[in-house]
Formats: structure tokens, sequence, C-alpha cells
């Protein structure tokens, strides 16, 4: 297969409806990249304004939620030095008696009051060290019988000492256990110690819980879509509430988290997160692509379906330009390409009424004009010289050469001049088959019965100083071929080759067909050979003659000068043959030399018909 980039290059040279719409299709080209573009730049600035309309919904809803974890923060604070309730744990040991149950009740009332002033808190829970016992506003008291979560609780509240931390409902404690079945909830909740001002103090715990509904709520009212999700992470990155699916609720940490300066680290996603200055807890908006591109996709949609029927409307219209402009030309241009090759019958059928109805017209009457002028002159000067022929023959009456050369020939017997009877005999043969009934072609077989004629004529001159061997093919005996064409080849191998030899010389006449297509002729001789210097000129001047396209008859120059009889063959062999037929010259110095003519074997198989040559066409005269 050829290369396509050459593939497209002939074609954009070679057709003009091709060439047409490339040109359309780069007139639509600027516009096709700049609708892309503009449609690219229409999905940047929405995702650009989503991703600046997001942050200021978070960093509002942030500022909500730091006020929020403030106000709980305060909330511990007064509950762990609240002297009321220091004072009330700090009364009561690790047995519990009817006092113990009442102090404990007026712990729980005074919690609920301050758990309903703040709707964002859950619960609030008190765990008394020396008792173990834990006091809910949610569940009212139980006393924590796992010995390892007491240890867990004891140790955090003295390794926290007055800093607050943030426990998870999920996050694992000692016993098997989570610190949301320790407390009762699945939100995340505030612990500190009670007593902050004590450096003595026991490791009593104050737990807070925040209404995770309430937080989850607050995060669904910032959706700016059904589809879209958001999450909200602590300072670690551990997951408080989402709105999203189980797939987005792991836990994500600082490196894995999305930064807002990166919102398009997702193909199919656009994450925005805002990180809290106060609390360093994350509030992350995740939303589909897709739902944020819906408008410009569809603008995309209708853009490519422009840029199709666009490119479908060129095709269109480059080919009613072909049909309209270019057919009418095309047809102009094979029909020229008929006539150079001698159609002189073609006529173009033209209905239309412009501009390329008038040139076709035009052609159609040149041609007739043509064909009517080929007639009157050349087939006139045709008769002329066949008128001439006719004459010359009928002064050359063939009976009267035939009966004068038959006499000859008996009176050379008479005085036993058997050399002259036999070069008159094989004279009297030759003519009368170069006279036989005006046939112009002979098959190879009868050319070579014909050539042998002169052959014994030419060896009885030169008192047979050379022998002659013919090597004829079976196949190429019945092909047909010019007559006389040779006789001038055999003639330059006897007067250059054998001329000088008074014994030894032999020629040879060989016929193939080559590859099916080609006959071959050829005429070797065992002479001197012929010098380089000369081959290279013979062949040059061959060639020059092949290549001569407007005058395929000798000029008068040639007709008389050197290689007359080459020349001749060459001009006729192309004259009947075409570009395909050839003749060559070889020979080493020394080694002899060889003619050899190549024919078309289409050509000659079919009926002899000599073409009518644009060089008749001109008036010029034929050889």
């Amino acid at each position: 297969m050829s290369n396509p980039a050459v593939w497209l290059r002939d074609l954009f040279a070679r057709k003009i409806q091709f060439r047409l719409t490339c040109y359309f299709l780069l007139i639509l080209l600027p516009l096709v990249v700049v609708s892309l573009f503009a449609v690219d730049r229409s999905r940047i600035i929405l995702h650009d304004q989503a991703v600046e309309r997001s942050e200021t919904v978070l960093n509002s809803a942030m500022d909500y939620i730091d006020l929020t974890l403030q106000n709980v923060e305060e909330i511990s604070t007064l509950i762990a030095t609240d002297p009321l309730f220091i004072k009330l744990l700090a009364d009561n040991g690790a047995n519990l008696s009817p006092q113990s149950i009442v102090d404990f009740s007026q712990l729980l009332k005074q919690l609920s009051n301050v758990n309903s002033i703040n709707h964002i808190v859950s619960q609030i829970s008190l765990y008394h060290q020396p008792s173990h016992m834990m006091i809910s506003t949610h569940y009212g008291g139980r006393r924590l019988n796992n010995t390892e979560q007491q240890q867990w609780l004891e140790n955090t509240a003295i390794t926290s000492g007055t800093e607050i931390s943030y426990l998870l409902a999920e996050e694992a404690i000692p016993g098997n256990g989570t610190f949301g079945g320790l407390v009762n909830t699945d939100s995340v909740s505030l612990v500190r110690t009670m007593d902050l001002y004590n450096n003595n103090r026991r490791a009593d715990v104050v737990i807070i819980t925040l209404d995770k509904s309430r937080l989850t709520k607050l995060m669904k009212s910032l959706l700016p879509s059904p589809s879209a999700a958001i999450y909200l992470h602590t300072d670690t990155g551990k997951l408080v509430a989402g709105t999203g699916g189980p797939e987005n609720g792991t836990q994500l940490d600082r490196e894995g988290a999305l930064a807002s300066e990166l919102p398009h680290s997702s193909d199919s996603e656009m994450m925005v997160s805002i990180d809290s200055e106060y609390s360093k807890w994350r509030l992350t908006l995740v939303q589909p692509k897709k739902e944020l591109y819906a408008k410009t996709d569809q603008l995309k949609l209708y853009t490519v379906g422009i840029i199709f029927v666009s490119v479908l409307l060129a095709l269109v219209i480059s080919w009613v330009v072909y049909i309209g402009i270019v057919s009418p030309v095309d047809k102009l241009f094979k029909g020229m390409k008929r006539l150079g090759t001698g159609n002189m019958t073609i006529q173009l059928e033209n209905k239309r009424q412009d501009e390329l109805g008038y040139l076709t017209e035009a052609f159609n009457r040149m041609v007739v004009d043509q064909r009517r002028l080929i007639q009157e002159h050349y087939e006139q000067q045709l008769r002329l010289a066949r008128t001439e022929l006719q004459f010359l023959q009928t002064q050359i009456n063939p009976h009267f050469l035939y009966n004068t050369l038959d006499s000859i020939n008996w009176t050379a017997k008479n005085y036993e001049a058997d050399e002259i009877s036999e070069m008159v005999l094989n004279l009297s043969r030759f003519f009368r088959l170069s006279l036989n009934k005006g046939k112009d072609v002979f098959t190879i077989d009868e050319s070579v019965s014909h050539l042998h004629y002169y052959i014994r004529i030419q060896q009885i001159r030169f008192l047979d100083s050379f022998e002659v061997e013919y090597d004829i093919s079976e196949e190429s005996r019945s092909v047909p071929i010019l007559k006389l064409l040779l006789q001038p080849l055999v003639e330059n191998a006897i007067i250059h080759g054998m001329e000088g030899k008074t014994e030894g010389g032999k020629l040879t006449i060989s016929s193939w067909i080559d590859k099916g297509r080609m006959v071959c002729v050829s005429v070797r001789d065992n002479g001197p050979g012929i010098q380089a210097e000369r081959v290279a000129y013979i062949g040059q001047e061959l060639e020059r003659l092949a290549q001569r396209e407007e005058h395929l008859f000798l000029p008068e120059d040639e007709e008389t000068g050197d290689l007359f009889g080459l020349r001749n063959v060459m001009t006729r062999i192309k004259l009947y043959y075409g570009k395909e037929a050839g003749l060559s010259i070889q020979s080493v110095k020394g080694e002899g030399a060889t003619a050899t003519i190549s024919l078309p074997l289409d050509q000659c198989k079919e009926s002899f018909r000599p073409p009518i040559n644009h060089t008749l066409m001109k008036g010029e005269k034929s050889a």
C-alpha cells in the first residue's frame, strides 16, 4: 500500500472536487476551532465560578461551625469549673448512698438545663471516677463495669489535662468497644477533665456530644444539587459527618484530603475544601462535573451538530460546484484526450446554455471541422500518392519484369553461368513476393522465406564466404509483421559484418516471444563488431528518434544521411506499432553485432490498419 500522505497529495493535485472540498473545510476550520475553544472556555469559567461560589458558601458554613464549637467549648468550661458540679462530684465517694443518688439527680437536672439552651448539643455526660458512674442527659445514670474502659477514661482525663479533645463514635477503645458505645452516641463528642483549676483534681470527665443530625441538616442546606455531597473532617482527617454514600465516608488524612487550591484533581468530580482557622477542621464539597457542565455540554452538543452540518454542507456545495462547473470541464478534458488518440468521431453531449455550453459546442464543431479537413486534405493526398504508385506500377509491369528475369535466367543457363542463373532466380522470387497482391504484412515465417532469397543473392555475391542460420521459435512463426522490415538489418549485417571475410562468416536470424507480450526478431553477425563510441552514437540517435512526437517521418537531411536504414526501420515500427515498439543495437568489438526489433504482440496480431497520425493531419508528406 502506498504512503497515505503521497496518496492524498496526488489526489489533491488531480481531483478538483477534492481540492474544492478541502478549501471549504479550510474555511470552516477557524470557525470550528473558535467554537470549540469558546465551549471549553465556558466550561473553565463555569468551573471557576462554581469553585468561587462553593468557597464562599463553605466559608460561611465553617464560620457557623466554628461559632458552634466555641459555644460548646465554653459550655464545657462552665461545667468543668462550676462549683456546684465540682462539689456534688467531690462529696460522693466510691460507695453510693441515698444522698449520692440525690446529688447525682441534681447534677442530671442541671446538665439537662444546660443541654436545653444549646440546640447543637445532643447530650451531656459526666463520669464520676470514684464510683465509676456515667451520668448522662440521654439515659440517666449507669455504672461502668468494664475495668479497661474505666482505666481508659481516667487516663484520658489525666493525659489531656485542661485541653479539649474530640472523639468520634466509631473510635475503638479498650474493652472491645467503641467510644460511641460507651456514651451511647453516633456523633462526635467533646471530652475534657473536670475541676480545671485544681491541680489535685480527680479523673472526673465531662463529655459533650454534638447533634449529628443537626450538623448533617446544616451541611445539606449548602448542597447545590441532589447529586452533590459535603463532608466535615477533624483536624486529623477523621470524618465527623457527611451527606454522601459510604464510599466517600472514609476518613481522609491531611495529605489525602483535597485542598481548595486543587479543584481539578478529580476527572469526574469537582472538590472544594475549606479549612477552619479556629478548629482546623475541614469542610469538603463534592459535586459531579457532568452535573456542573450539563448546560455547557448541551451547548457543546449543539456546536458539534453545527460543525457536522457545516461539513456536510461543504461536501454538498463542493459536489454541486463540481457538477455545475468542473464536470463539463472534465468532459472537455477527456474529449481532448480521446481526440489526441486519433478518435475523430467523438461528440460531447451538451445541454447547457452558459459559457461552458458554448465551449463544449465549439469543441464539437472543431472535431467536425478537423475531421473534414483531414478527409479533404489527407485523403486527397493519399489518393494522389496511390494514383502515382499505381501509375508507376503500371509502367513497371510485373509480368514484364518476371518474364525478362526468366529470359535472363535461361540465357545464363545456356552459357552455363550457374551463379548468374541462381542470382536472377532469387531476385525474381524476391520481387514476386514483394509485389504479391499488394500485401503490407507477412508472417515471420513468410518474411524469413522472402528474406532468404535476398540473403542467397548476397551469398553468391560474396562467394559463399558466410552462412546463414535460422532460429525461429514455433510460437512466433505465425505472428504477422511489416514486410521488408528485416531486410535493412540484414543488409547492414552483410555489408558491415561480412565484407572482407573470405570464409567463416555467419549470419543468425532469430525470433521468439518474450513474456507473452512482445515478439522479438534479431539479426546477429560474427563480424568485427562496432566500436563502443559508434554503438553509443547509434543508441542516442535511435532514442532521439523514438522520443520524437511531432514528426514521425524522417527529415530530408536524415533520409540521405547516416544510419538511413536504421532510421527507416525505427520510423516504421513507431508509426505502425506505437511507443512500445523498439530497436536496439548491441556489439562487442571483435565479436560481431546484434540488431533486435521488439514489437507488441497484441498490435501485431490485430488486423493491420495504419493509424491516422497527427503528423499527417498537419499535411506533412509520408516517407
